[in-house]
């Protein structure tokens, strides 16, 4: 049955190739995976500018993407013994109405981006929130609170040097005293915080909210197992342990107790950062690009940094554009709030944008148009703020 079902999909009922089924299916999957296909696009034309040659193995961070594998593994087995299901039902518990409670998801990724880094904030909270909004009926808030939880994580790690990975950078490149980096953080940080809570009070209503799920019991041996394994993660993220390690030990101790959860890892996104990486790069060795960067930072540092960000992203961003001015302060503050705006100001939306598809299929350019409005109005209120103030 199985054998002659493929057949006639790949095949007409003649036995002639089915060609009309061969493009639905791909374009399937360029719907499915509209940003991998732009960054591929992307890294496919910057590698005819530049060629690639021995350089391009410098343009990946095998840290971050190791990382990323680790925790999308470990949140997949997580989801598999529904941890997060039963997270969900405390949380609903104790804040009992749904402004308090996405107002608690996107304070929990605002602190998690400052302990363990944006991206990694976001693979744990996300599905989180999903499971918040889908077990009490208010699936109406969910594009707002992913928008919400990712502007978050975006802007929650600005306040300390191992916050975003851009701070690090700099904050080491620029040997920047830890107090004058805080002071320099702090008004963007605290402006952030409003705007981001003023969103949630005025976007969600107090609705009462009541679980609509079955009570659950988690399984405590494989649970006590997979949270040890989201601890290695995070070792990893804190550079406690080697990444390495992780790629060793999460692999095989899944491939015995859930092989599923290697399935189910969202490669396509890894492939993504991939990509990014490998234009980021080139884009830096262009020579025309290096010029005009140069140019633009003697008008203005952090107005053009924020403009780059929404370009090219804020990691390499900071990296580009730290070979050309001085003015540490100004390049710091621009980088880190231009992680806000387009869907690559920061790679880290892009983890959310899937996330979001994943769960809301056909519901992409609605989700985009709302992120847009969302994030360019933060995005342009802390810039106006900041010129004023810097």
């Amino acid at each position: 049955m199985n054998g002659a079902h493929l057949g006639r999909r790949s095949f007409g009922h003649s036995g002639k190739f089915d060609l009309h089924d061969i493009i639905s299916h791909i374009s399937a999957f360029i719907g499915k995976n509209a940003v991998m296909v732009i960054a591929l696009a992307l890294a496919a034309i910057t590698s005819i500018i530049v060629p690639p040659d021995a350089e391009y193995l410098s343009y990946f961070d095998l840290k971050t993407l190791t990382c990323l594998f680790c925790v999308l593994a470990v949140v997949c087995a997580l989801k598999n013994i529904r941890f997060f299901y039963m997270l969900a039902q405390q949380i609903v518990r104790l804040f009992k109405n749904a402004r308090m409670c996405v107002l608690a998801l996107v304070y929990i990724t605002f602190i998690g981006s400052m302990l363990i880094a944006n991206d990694m904030a976001l693979l744990t909270f996300l599905p989180l929130g999903y499971f918040v909004l889908s077990s009490t009926g208010k699936q109406k808030y969910m594009a707002f609170t992913f928008i919400m939880q990712n502007i978050a994580a975006n802007l929650g790690g600005m306040l300390t040097p191992f916050g975003n990975p851009q701070n690090l950078y700099l904050y080491t490149k620029f040997n920047i005293p830890t107090g004058e980096f805080m002071a320099i953080m702090a008004p963007p940080f605290i402006i952030s915080i409003a705007l981001i809570t003023l969103c949630c009070v005025i976007f969600v209503k107090a609705d009462a909210l009541e679980f609509m799920g079955e009570e659950i019991k988690l399984e405590p041996k494989r649970t006590v197992l997979y949270l040890a394994l989201f601890l290695l993660s995070i070792a990893i993220v804190f550079r406690g342990i080697p990444y390495w390690i992780g790629l060793i030990v999460i692999p095989a101790v899944l491939l015995f107790v859930d092989r599923s959860a290697l399935k189910q890892v969202d490669y396509p996104l890894l492939l993504t950062f991939v990509f990014f990486f490998i234009f980021a790069g080139n884009m830096a060795r262009i020579e025309g690009v290096r010029m005009l960067f140069s140019f633009l930072l003697e008008k203005n540092t952090l107005l053009f940094s924020v403009l780059s960000c929404q370009c090219i992203s804020n990691v390499p961003s900071a990296i580009l554009l730290s070979q050309f001015t001085n003015n540490y302060a100004e390049l710091l503050v621009g980088v880190n709030i231009g992680g806000a705006g387009t869907l690559i100001a920061s790679l880290a939306s892009l983890i959310t944008f899937r996330e979001y598809v994943k769960h809301n299929p056909g519901k992409s350019g609605k989700y985009i148009l709302l992120f847009s409005l969302f994030n360019f109005a933060m995005l342009v209120i802390l810039t106006a703020s900041m010129m004023l103030i810097m």
